[in-house]
């Protein structure tokens, strides 16, 4: 299996599990956090929409700088309400399968860059980029989100498994 069947299949099954994590999502909540030093639930939540949309920008930009010298920090944009969330995850996808539609192998094992304010912080194989930087990076993120949903009296979905509250 190359690495487009093998994104565009884990793609698929995300972008399930996101919906229904984004589908709990408390309305009117977004500055809630459980600790201080925790994000806001609505930082998270539109980080879990849009972050399978990061795909597409990783097979068609060479690098993303996150402190641009001169130019504003790169951050997520806070969504409002659970169908500005899941319209996000949508858009996202769509952007994604798009993108691993019309890339190649080839294209996937040249590298891809991180930078803060110009200086390269790590420079690895789009495939990894893609695999660490989105698809892993999500899952950590939308478990932290389920345990806001819990805290949150919201029900939590089964996505690997039954949770408390759903079987499959």
């Amino acid at each position: 299996m190359t690495y487009r069947e093998t994104f565009l299949n884990e793609l698929d099954r995300e972008a399930a599990s996101n919906g229904k994590v984004l589908e709990r999502v408390p309305e009117g909540m977004n500055t809630w956090k459980p600790h201080p030093k925790s994000m806001e639930l609505g930082y998270l939540a539109s980080m879990i929409a849009t972050m399978l949309g990061w795909i597409a920008m990783m097979i068609e930009e060479n690098e993303i700088d996150f402190m641009p010298v001169g130019g504003q920090p790169r951050r997520t944009q806070v969504l409002e309400g659970r169908q500005a969330l899941l319209n996000a995850l949508d858009t996202g996808v769509a952007a994604a399968r798009r993108a691993l539609e019309n890339t190649t192998e080839e294209h996937l094992m040249t590298n891809w860059r991180t930078l803060i304010a110009g200086n390269v912080i790590n420079e690895t194989p789009r495939h990894s980029a893609i695999r660490d930087g989105v698809l892993q990076h999500l899952a950590h993120h939308r478990g932290q989100l389920t345990v806001y949903l819990r805290l949150n009296e919201a029900l939590v979905p089964a996505l690997y498994g039954p949770s408390a509250d759903e079987r499959f």
